[in-house]
């Protein structure tokens, strides 16, 4: 019985130093909003972004007027035998020219597929914007999973010494073999060498947390206790199907390429239409020594002009009719990418589902195990107190014990990441569902 409250009061103990400092540590939802301003990726994703809207304005610019200012100035000389004339004549012009497009259909149709492109980049974006909430939120209980596992080593090391201890009055008193002593020693060497393997994990995984938070020092809270997990909604594997099928960046990413070829096509097919343009022109020119018709005399000549341009185009050497099968071809691919996307969506979703529902059921069985496993532990310390057990049961026991802990704080960070992963599967993972997580977070 003694042996019992001892090893009570070091697991106690040690899980006790771990929550301490709790008062000091973010939440997720915090971390996660501090990343989306630190997150090398997302700003490229926002940069990329703005330059694909600023690229659609441009595509605009082809069905607006455009306007120039011209001018020159030259100089020529002239000699005139019969009658004898020798012109010194520089000429100066100025002018502004304009033009308005008034058919111009690929114009038209380039300024469709810079709009698509500005919906590309914004679910290139939104893609980014999942994908590091599901980032942050992976080491954020990576972090909280190795820290779990190396307070269960602590603790166990802090029993296995308390085991090492009896083993060793025993030992002295006569009651137990040097065997005893020899096996607690032994374990109580391989959970210290472990320990250190934890350490080293623990470091490296706050390492990964801060680089993605982009501060040092973050500390994650722990989960609260009893932790509560929430059910999938809808608990349906084909609903989730469906859903990615629709809503998956790279599926929406895939239908606007589509829709950007099926324009090309129509693009390269008005290779065969004609423009119109409505161009206007005011034109001044000044010749300060006249002409070789009025020679000596300055003369300036003011000109406006307005008019239609008309270009038909007749024949390119086949370039259009290639360039329409190209297009077409391309189209293909297009549809056949999407149709790929779609189908992959839909089984990464129907893995991420069924992984989830697994992971439920392992927590569940876990949980079974941990009980069982406690109360093996207890039965073999008070057997060892009364001399029906040896001290190799006890630090199986034990074992036994802290391995279920760890597997099971295992199997609930992967309930709570599969959640997540699910969403960003189906492409509807947003900062909402981070918040609902941080909720079962101890405050």
């Amino acid at each position: 019985m003694k042996a019992l409250q001892r090893w009570t009061l070091a697991t106690a103990a040690v899980c006790a130093a771990w929550t301490a400092g709790s008062a000091q540590a973010q939440s997720l939802l915090a971390l996660a909003q501090q990343a989306r301003g630190h997150d090398a990726p997302l700003q490229a994703a926002q940069a990329q972004y703005a330059a694909a809207q600023s690229r659609a304005e441009q595509a605009r610019a082809g069905l607006l007027p455009s306007a120039a200012l011209t001018g020159g100035a030259s100089y020529a000389r002239t000699d005139v035998t019969r009658p004898p004339i020798d012109l010194h004549a520089p000429t100066q012009t100025l002018g502004v020219v304009a033009s308005q497009p008034l058919y111009r259909p690929a114009n038209a149709i380039a300024l469709r597929q810079g709009e698509r492109g500005a919906e590309l980049a914004r679910v290139q974006l939104d893609a980014a914007e999942q994908e590091l909430l599901l980032r942050i939120s992976q080491r954020y209980f990576d972090v909280l999973a190795a820290q779990d596992t190396l307070a269960a080593l602590r603790a166990q090391k802090a029993a296995v010494a308390e085991q090492l201890a009896a083993a060793q009055r025993n030992f002295e008193v006569g009651t137990a073999t040097i065997t005893d002593t020899r096996e607690a020693q032994a374990r109580h060497d391989l959970v210290s060498a472990q320990e250190i393997t934890a350490e080293n994990e623990l470091q490296v995984r706050r390492l990964a947390l801060d680089e993605t938070a982009g501060r040092a020092g973050a500390s994650p809270l722990p989960l609260a206790q009893p932790v509560q997990l929430a059910a999938t909604v809808p608990n349906d594997l084909h609903a989730w199907a469906r859903a990615a099928e629709d809503s998956q960046p790279l599926v929406r990413q895939a239908t606007l390429a589509l829709d950007v070829a099926q324009l090309e096509t129509a693009k390269a097919e008005t290779g065969h239409l004609p423009t119109v343009d409505l161009q206007a022109g005011y034109t001044v020119q000044r010749t300060p020594n006249g002409t070789v018709t009025l020679p000596g005399v300055h003369s300036r000549a003011n000109v406006a002009s307005v008019g239609v341009a008309l270009n038909l185009p007749l024949f390119a050497g086949f370039a259009v009719q290639n360039r329409v099968k190209e297009t077409l071809s391309l189209q293909d691919k297009a549809r056949a990418d999407l149709d790929n996307a779609r189908r992959s969506a839909a089984q990464a979703a129907r893995t991420a589902f069924l992984g989830l529902q697994s992971g439920r059921a392992q927590v569940q069985a876990l949980q079974a195990a941990l009980a069982s496993s406690q109360s093996a532990l207890e039965a073999n310390l008070l057997g060892y107190d009364a001399g029906v057990r040896v001290n190799i049961d006890v630090l199986n026991a034990q074992s036994q014990l802290y391995q279920t802990q760890r597997e099971l704080a295992l199997a609930r960070y992967a309930v709570l990441m599969g959640q997540l992963r699910l969403k960003y599967a189906a492409g509807t993972l947003e900062l909402a569902d981070v918040a609902a997580l941080d909720a079962l977070l101890a405050r």
